[in-house]
């Protein structure tokens, strides 16, 4: 699995899907991830999967820089049921990983067509697809393409994913199918994150040896602790650890919102990263300028998109990169 800086093909997304999971907030939730399309659509190709019924919708709203692709899904998370995609060095063939979904934990009944969403996509492009037979989202690793990979114990260790698999035989996978030889295990995810901890919001790597992680000095803020232990495992790594600012605790409808600017996507020539507004309008500037300072030779650009967060993730939990390799058989994007 190569690192999420190197070149893309494109980026993958799909269109929020009009259930009850987004209440009375779909119409802002679809503004927002056209807004992120339409950032993305400045660097690279975007590909939004979109249900039939509402296809015309995301044309529409997403205008004709966008390619928008028909296919049947339950939700909008690209990055956690979409495949994650791999160079197979034995067919020298771009390759799609689908794994297991379950809807993180079956914290939500409808998640079959989801789950097939891989397969029918990879089928589309006429890429090979590899199923690795275990229950894992996107957003819960993160690799450097150098053989390090991050995951948090809080999400792969819980019983409502592979409850018969020990961290061993979950790394044995995780190398096998991702090529890489280490995993490091860091123990939290954010405080009261629906997908039970998933490392995307909690640190990233931004080049081979450096990890940004959230960062936040107030002790009332329940996140201080789990972000602590986690920048003292990935020091003990080995790793150099950079920090972003983590604004102060919000909730919606009784559960803290995943507030995280490490919840950022590479794009080809930049990033798009997350902003939030209102109370956190001083820590959205403050973030924005540390970027421009750790990876000055990309363009950054910062979204609003609490819209987003209100439906349980952000900018890198809707996409899902396609890499690009010179020599390999690439995807016939269309």
């Amino acid at each position: 699995m190569p690192a999420e800086w190197e070149a893309h093909q494109g980026m993958l997304m799909e269109w929020p899907v009009s259930d009850a999971s987004w209440g009375h907030g779909l119409r802002s939730a679809r503004e927002a991830f056209a807004g992120v399309a339409s950032a993305i659509a400045g660097f690279e190709p975007v590909f939004i999967l979109a249900t039939r019924e509402d296809f015309g919708d995301a044309r529409e709203m997403c205008g004709s820089g966008i390619h928008v692709l028909e296919m049947e899904h339950d939700d909008c998370w690209a990055r956690d049921n979409g495949p994650t995609f791999v160079y197979d060095e034995t067919s020298r063939s771009l390759t799609g990983l689908s794994w297991d979904f379950n809807a993180w934990g079956f914290k939500y009944p409808n998640y079959a067509l989801d789950d097939l969403v891989p397969e029918r996509l990879c089928w589309l492009w006429g890429l090979p697809v590899k199923r690795p037979g275990i229950v894992i989202e996107g957003g819960s690793i993160h690799t450097n393409g150098r053989g390090a990979l991050l995951t948090t114990e809080e999400c792969l260790l819980s019983e409502n994913r592979n409850p018969k698999m020990n961290k061993s035989d979950i790394e044995t996978v995780l190398k096998e199918y991702l090529g890489c030889d280490r995993v490091v295990w860091l123990p939290f995810g954010l405080y009261d994150d629906e997908t039970d901890g998933h490392v995307d919001n909690v640190c990233c790597f931004i080049d081979e040896k450096t990890v940004l992680v959230p960062w936040t000095d107030d002790p009332a803020n329940p996140n201080r602790q789990r972000l602590a232990r986690n920048r003292d495992e990935l020091q003990a790594g080995g790793f150099s650890v950079e920090t972003l600012p983590q604004p102060d605790l919000w909730t919606h409808n009784g559960r803290a919102l995943a507030l995280s600017y490490v919840n950022f996507v590479f794009v080809n020539g930049g990033v798009v990263m997350p902003a939030f507004g209102g109370d956190a309008a001083g820590t959205d500037a403050l973030a924005l300028a540390k970027m421009r300072e750790l990876i000055p030779d990309r363009e950054i650009v910062s979204l609003p998109t609490l819209p987003i967060v209100m439906g349980g993730g952000n900018i890198h939990c809707i996409t899902q990169q396609v890499p690009w390799r010179e020599g390999y058989l690439c995807a016939k994007l269309q």
